[in-house]
């Protein structure tokens, strides 16, 4: 079959190559986000799925929305029997939905209905999830709501990170997406109508979002830091109101009689703060504007001490 595919995520990298390597179905262009300044100089970020698709020699197109004209008018004259979404970005109008002669088909990373929308793996670990996976579907002019095509459940391990399970459920990919094109190849794909009732909804993450607090259980902060590394990554304040970077892992402790944000322990292991709910454990920081540490080293000659309070601003 004839494929063009639509994605910026790096999640679709593995899928993108298989479709690419099938010998069953033709690669006819990929389309992907506009190049975007990123960072503090603001240097223009490439794509890798633009990366990997230049390097194969395969028509790249990047238009600031896909429901330009020039964008669909380009996409109808591919012709394609099959358009394959990843998180491309941009959700695709009525004229886009039209053109292939078979399918659109979208790779969500989560099982539908549970957390539609732009943040999926990072959702299903927030919410303690014990599974998540990739689900294909057929897309349709809502967010997500489209009938079922396909899916793979995963495991979702306890000490995973939203970076962890990302490279995970990318590796998924190419195997619900050939078998799904296998399917519509072969005119015999199924098309199961989610149970709308049962939709959960998650929005594009920010860096706010990463904001510890500290009146929250051990158990939800751990697993807020854990979802939100490396993107948006989560944070607090010192006493000092100097803004802190946390990383996992972090261990959760058993306490009582403490108040949230306090802290109880100081030692060769890092530092232990009172949660709403537990207490936890952080080993690893990285201070605004310096290197990631271990928190003994950063906290050599600072003036903390127990019974202070992380979380206070400014």
């Amino acid at each position: 079959m004839k494929v063009v595919f639509l994605g910026t995520g790096d999640i679709g990298l593995p899928s993108l190559s298989a479709i690419k390597d099938s010998e069953e179905h033709e690669l006819l262009a990929v389309y992907t986000q506009p190049d975007r300044p990123f960072g503090r100089k603001g240097d223009l970020k490439v794509s890798e799925i633009k990366l990997f698709a230049k390097s194969c020699s395969i028509p790249v197109h990047q238009p600031e929305k896909i429901r330009e004209s020039e964008a669909v008018e380009s996409l109808v004259n591919y012709a394609p029997d099959i358009i394959v979404v990843i998180a491309y970005g941009q959700i695709l109008p009525k004229s886009v939905l039209d053109i292939p002669k078979i399918a659109c088909i979208n790779l969500h990373a989560s099982l539908l209905p549970h957390h539609r929308g732009a943040a999926p793996i990072q959702s299903s670990i927030l919410a303690g999830d014990d599974r998540t996976g990739i689900t294909v579907m057929y897309i349709g002019e809502g967010l997500d709501d489209g009938d079922i095509l396909f899916s793979i459940p995963l495991d979702i391990m306890p000490d995973d990170t939203g970076g962890a399970l990302h490279e995970r459920l990318a590796q998924l990919g190419p195997e619900a997406l050939i078998h799904s094109l296998e399917l519509l190849s072969s005119d015999s794909a199924p098309r199961e109508e989610q149970e709308h009732e049962l939709a959960t909804y998650v929005t594009k993450l920010k860096r706010s979002d990463g904001k510890i607090n500290w009146s929250r259980s051990a158990n939800h902060i751990d697993r807020h830091v854990r979802a939100y590394d490396p993107w948006p990554g989560t944070f607090t304040f010192f006493p000092d109101h100097s803004n802190i970077k946390i990383f996992p892992p972090i261990e959760i402790v058993e306490c009582e009689g403490s108040n949230p944000g306090q802290i109880i322990d100081l030692d060769s292991k890092g530092i232990l703060v009172a949660c709403g709910e537990g207490a936890l454990r952080i080993s690893e920081i990285q201070p605004s504007g310096k290197r990631r540490m271990l928190v003994p080293a950063y906290v050599a000659g600072k003036e903390l001490r127990v019974g202070d309070f992380l979380g206070v601003e400014d």
